[in-house]
């Protein structure tokens, strides 16, 4: 066989197995010399290998693949002789000598580091135990699924241990016979006469072994049907057809003919018999209707608000007198009922049906503030704004009235669904009598208002690690707890498990035949990657149009452990087979439109284990989310990229005494010595969602009364926007109505130091298949590490969506994959979402590549998504009802949040004024609040005060606006990102932070490339002032982490490439009324120095001039509206025009009129 080393002993050293392109080219990149190689395993073609050599500074990459004889060979040009290998050691041996063929002979080898693979292997990934746990009795993976009896209700069987040993699945059966000795040995035999083939019949045999259980199953279920319609029926078809232990090859293929001819016997008696019972009971009791199997879930009683009417906005004649109302919400009903106190009676102020609530408006501001949109007459809408007693009942009222829509709603499938998330380490011992705090999302942090709580979630998803209880055990208590708590018997999805590692996902009985595409997969991260007491469990499925895949992990633990956890991370990425099979170029975090990771993570605080009791005595948990192992490995990008968790507002979930919560033990007594376990967040819930998705997170806690194990359930809640299986009620396109996707072009910045030339793949659900570019036709580089390569239009593909509704495109994704030409490698991917660059003319985007769960460049372009006229109709979704009153977040000091402001300019910069011909870019009047989709937003850095509660990060973060993107993994081409938090130390508590560290900046290590020479500016218009100079790199921004020297640490400094790769200079952006060309309108310096001279511009525009003019003409209400809308600079407001003026919210013409004309005296 064809291996690294041609025999039994130890792989040469350099032979790295698993190794990523980037970490080679990183280790040749450190070893410098000419002539340097490593050979790797490909990432396209499995089997095969990569020798990676290293030639005046770049590496070269040639592609070792195996024929068919299993020979090795390296891939040569066309006309070239091939040279065969039995082994890789010949293969290297030969290209050691010069004049090979390559562009140098091999001269260094770059070898593996032996003291790593040596920790690796004495590594237990167990910190707590000396040896790992035996698996369960019941086998491991979903061998206990299918034992634990799930029937048809659970879609997912698991694969046995045998067949599962491949990351992939197992081998095809023609390949797997084919390539072994069993092929030979069965045409040994034919030579010398014989007339079977034992070997061909035993490798049927065992490629049936699954076949025969699933007939079982499927025999024991028909059994029970029959007996349901003939209780006379002959019991035990199904165990006398059991298959005996020991038979061979040949009796198990005999053993399932005859199963399957019983079968097919048992489906045509079973009708006849269920046809001949129904009718006799037709005839016996013909009006008596057969009664549901499931009992309907509980009603929501009416629920009552005490709320208090904001006057300032709500009335303005009666300023200062306080007017208490009380909201009744029946969602039965489908109406809501305002009801006005007076003095010590209530007065029936009005009742609005579902129909007539037009929108929500919450203010971000004041969190407990709410706007309700009525409609009074047709067209005529009236706003009133009321103050909650709390957030928390701001938060369930709007629940409320999103379940009112949505029960009452005519559309047929739901936009929107509520999945509940669970993890807990059960400590290897049963769970307590009740588990109900936990499914109902109970206990400390962040937790469901009790309103809230009787709201059944449609999908319940529960990891666990060390689980002692078999699967149908688990099941059947999980199912149980959910009918007392909701009266429904949610069905099972699907099972997995790993050991004692499993993950369970329940759903709703009326989403059952909405879910599809169900697929189930484990990896083993324990010794060596072999053992599974440690590694990760994952299930997927589609929920009509909406794909969703969910993680469960146990990770290695051990405080000191951090690269190993890391390393596990990685490994379960790469490795569990999810979601799409066409999506196998792109790992598990770029699959699903929708992805949760969860489980017990095992990161631990760094910190002294009495000053972290000190802490969390004091409550204060932000200094110790400062030094959580698990945010700071993010922070460095080390571990997942770009995706989103809610505050924690929760005390650490380990290590508590069993039966108690109220003291933590970290010394435990081993063989070895005192071990001590510091108290720390390991049980996590993470998540990741495509741009201009809608996900919003309503609980993140854990609970204060399940005490068996040492480890608290964690448990979060989410509100996740879904889409329907699309029919376009117009029929399918003719080709005059064919929509299209255009590219003007394409640049990517690639960290390699590869010169090979490149082609980008795009995928896509909307696309029948896939879609390669030609090569690039321009690339450059001014460093050595990054290669910046670029795409026409010539080069560039036009694709064609099957469906050219824009109801359905502006729910599409493109999935990019940016490929080498000489190993067919993936340098990174990419998701682009199509709703905003759906219009007449093109958009621009830009996003961050990455490979492997690493940040490897960015890509951006310019797109346009053409839709036909006729296809043009698309609906408001349930929630886009519910939006953010964003122009009040700074109406103290009159000026719209600096990202809001931030994301206006370059909307207007880059966009010429919409047409009515292109309705996806016409903006909203100013009445009418955008609607947006809630940011998963990561840690905010600054400690809060003792004695007041920890802010919430996604009530502290501006909400984006119309065409800002809602995912921290995607940016605004110009130069703006999504908006977070920095991740950088907090400011002082002494006062002395500015206003800039309060404000959402992007992240720091990743300003956005420079642009071509072609796309620069033109100068300023004459008379116009120059921006005003930007503040020094360390003037009033908090300071970076510091990358680690040389990027030793592997991780891909792109603040590096941008920095080398921007030698160009270019002009600012020209503001609304001074137009340039399209396509020319670019932040094109570093994104800090962007946001300084935004701040600049800031203190003397929207918190000065505008409202000083406005107060001194008595029309300072108008402040926020104009501000908001961009007109926050005198100097271009004399360009303002009546229509302007009425989409920033004056009506009045008089009103219209005093503005206009002190606008014309002041010119």
């Amino acid at each position: 066989m064809a291996g690294a080393g041609g025999g039994a002993g130890p792989p040469p050293g350099w032979y790295h197995r698993d190794l990523s392109r980037a970490a080679a080219e990183e280790l040749l990149a450190r070893a410098g010399r000419d002539g340097s190689f490593l050979v790797r395993d490909s990432e396209s073609v499995p089997g095969a290998f990569a020798l990676c050599l290293l030639f005046q500074k770049h590496v070269h990459t040639y592609r070792i693949l195996p024929d068919e004889d299993d020979f090795l060979a390296v891939q040569t040009s066309q006309g070239v002789p091939v040279r065969r290998f039995q082994t890789l050691a010949e293969l290297i041996a030969l290209y050691l000598q010069p004049n090979q063929g390559l562009v140098c002979a091999l001269l260094f080898p770059v070898e593996r580091d032996k003291d790593r693979d040596a920790a690796e292997e004495r590594d237990y990934s167990d910190g707590d135990d000396e040896k790992p746990p035996l698996p369960p009795r019941c086998g491991s993976s979903s061998g206990c699924s299918a034992a634990g009896g799930l029937g048809p209700a659970g879609p997912a069987a698991a694969v046995p241990d045998g067949a599962a040993e491949s990351p992939n699945g197992p081998l095809p059966l023609p390949h797997e016979y084919l390539r072994s000795a069993q092929y030979s040995l069965d045409l040994a035999g034919v030579q010398g006469g014989a007339t079977s083939l034992p070997h061909l019949t035993r490798a049927l045999g065992a490629s049936c072994r699954r076949l025969h259980s699933e007939v079982d199953k499927v025999l024991a279920g028909l059994e029970t049907l029959a007996k349901v319609f003939d209780p006379q029926s002959a019991p035990g078809v199904g165990r006398a057809l059991q298959q005996p232990m020991g038979q061979g090859g040949e009796q198990e293929l005999e053993t399932l003919v005859l199963k399957l001819s019983v079968l097919k016997d048992f489906l045509s008696s079973i009708e006849k018999k269920a046809l001949k019972a129904l009718q006799e009971m037709s005839s016996a009791a013909p009006s008596t209707p057969l009664q549901p199997l499931s009992r309907k879930a509980k009603s929501i009683p009416v629920q009552t608000f005490e709320v208090k009417l904001d006057v300032t906005l709500g009335d303005l004649t009666k300023i200062g007198k306080s007017q208490k109302y009380t909201l009744s919400v029946d969602v039965e009903g489908g109406k809501l009922v305002v009801l006005k106190k007076q003095r010590d009676t209530q007065e029936d102020w009005n009742t609005f049906t579902h129909d007539k609530i037009r929108q929500l408006i919450k203010s971000q501001r004041v969190q407990n503030k709410l706007g309700i949109v009525f409609e009074k007459e047709k067209d005529k809408t009236q706003r009133k704004d009321f103050v909650f007693a709390s957030a928390r009942k701001r938060e369930a009222f709007c629940q409320l009235l999103q379940l009112m829509k949505n029960r009452h709603s005519h559309q047929d499938e739901p936009d929107m669904i509520s999945i509940f998330i669970g993890t807990w380490n059960m400590g290897g011992v049963p769970p307590p009598k009740s588990i109900a705090s936990w499914v109902t999302s109970k206990g400390l942090g962040k937790t469901l208002e009790e309103v809230s709580v009787a709201i059944a979630h449609d999908i319940y998803v529960l990891g666990t690690q060390e689980n002692s209880l078999g699967d149908k055990e688990w099941v059947d208590l999980l199912r149980a707890a959910l009918k007392d708590c909701t009266d429904l018997e949610y069905r099972p999805v699907a099972v997995q498990a790993l050991w004692s590692i499993k993950v369970v996902v329940l759903v709703k009985p009326e989403h059952e035949n909405r879910i599809s595409h169900v697929s189930t997969s484990s990896v083993k991260t324990g010794i060596a990657n072999t053992l599974g007491n440690k590694g990760a469990v994952g299930v997927s499925f589609m929920f009509n149009g909406t794909s969703l895949g969910f993680v469960n992990c146990h990770l290695t633990s051990g405080s000191e452990k951090t690269a190993r956890r890391n390393q596990n991370y990685v490994d379960i990425l790469r490795l569990l087979s999810l979601g799409d099979k066409q999506l196998s170029a792109f790992d598990i975090s770029l699959r699903f439109t929708h992805l949760f990771w969860f489980g017990d993570l095992n990161y631990r605080l760094d910190m002294d284990i009495q000053e972290i009791l000190n802490y969390i005595g004091r409550r204060e948990l932000e200094p110790l989310l400062r030094v959580d192992q698990l945010n700071l490995e993010r922070e460095k990008h080390k571990v997942f990229l770009r995706f989103g968790e809610e505050e924690i507002t929760f005390p650490p979930t380990y290590r508590y005494e069993r039966g108690s919560r109220d003291t933590y033990v970290w010394h435990k007594q081993k063989p070895t010595g005192v071990r001590t376990n510091v108290p720390s967040w390991c049980d996590r819930i993470l998540w990741k969602s495509y741009p201009e998705t809608h996900i919003n997170c309503n609980a993140y806690g854990c609970t204060d009364d399940i005490v068996t194990s040492d480890h608290s359930p964690v448990f979060a809640s989410f509100e996740v926007g879904v889409t329907s299986q699309f029919v376009s009620k117009k029929g399918l396109s003719k080709s005059s109505e064919q929509a299209h996707i255009e590219f003007e072009s394409i640049e990517a910045i690639v960290k390699t130091s590869s010169r090979t030339k490149f082609f980008i793949e795009f995928y896509s659900t909307c696309l029948e298949e896939f879609k390669k570019s030609f090569e690039n036709d321009a690339q450059s580089s001014d460093n050595i590490n990054f290669l910046k390569v670029q795409w026409s239009s010539r080069q560039l593909p036009t694709l064609k969506p099957i469906l050219s509704d824009i109801e359905y495109l502006q729910d599409q994704h493109l999935l990019l994959t940016v490929k080498s030409l000489d190993g067919y490698e993936s340098y990174g991917e990419c998701v682009i979402a199509l709703k905003s660059m759906i219009g007449s003319t093109a958009q621009q985007f830009l996003t961050f590549l990455s490979h492997r769960g690493e940040e490897t460049g960015n890509i951006r372009g310019s797109m346009r998504v053409r839709v036909p006229a006729e296809r043009l109709g698309t609906r408001e979704r349930l929630y886009e009802w519910i939006s953010i009153d964003k122009d009040e977040a700074a109406a103290g000091k009159g000026k719209v949040p600096l990202g809001a402001r931030a994301t206006q300019d370059c909307a207007r910069s880059s966009t010429s004024k919409p047409t009515a011909a292109d309705p996806s870019t016409i903006p909203k009047p100013a009445e009418e609040p955008e609607q947006s989709s809630t940011i998963p937003t990561p840690r905010p850095p600054a400690p809060h005060r003792r004695d007041e509660p920890a802010p919430s990060r996604a009530k502290a973060e501006p909400e984006p606006l119309h065409n800002s993107f809602n995912n921290p993994a995607y940016y605004v081409l110009e130069g703006v990102p999504h908006r977070r938090r920095p991740s950088s130390p907090p400011a002082p508590r002494d006062g002395s932070s500015s206003d800039e560290d309060a404000l959402n900046l992007p992240p720091p290590d990743f300003p956005p490339p420079p642009l071509p020479r072609d796309l620069a500016e033109p100068p300023p218009p004459a008379g116009r002032e120059e921006p005003r100079p930007r503040p020094g790199p360390s003037e009033g921004l908090p300071p970076r982490p510091q990358p680690g020297p040389g990027g030793a640490d592997g991780s891909c400094s792109v603040l590096q490439m941008a920095k080398s790769l921007s030698e160009q200079e270019f002009g600012a952006p020209p503001r609304r009324g001074h137009e340039g060309p399209r396509g020319a309108a670019f932040h094109t310096h570093p994104i800090r120095e962007s946001i300084r001279e935004d701040l600049g511009e800031e203190a003397v525009g929207a918190g000065g001039a505008v409202g000083v003019w406005l107060r001194a003409l008595g029309l300072q209400r108008y402040e926020q509206g104009l501000v908001h809308n961009g007109w926050d600079d005198l100097e271009f407001l004399s360009d303002i025009t009546e229509e302007d003026l009425e989409e920033a919210g004056v009506r009045d013409p008089g009103h219209k009129r005093v503005l206009l004309e002190s606008l014309q005296l002041r010119k």
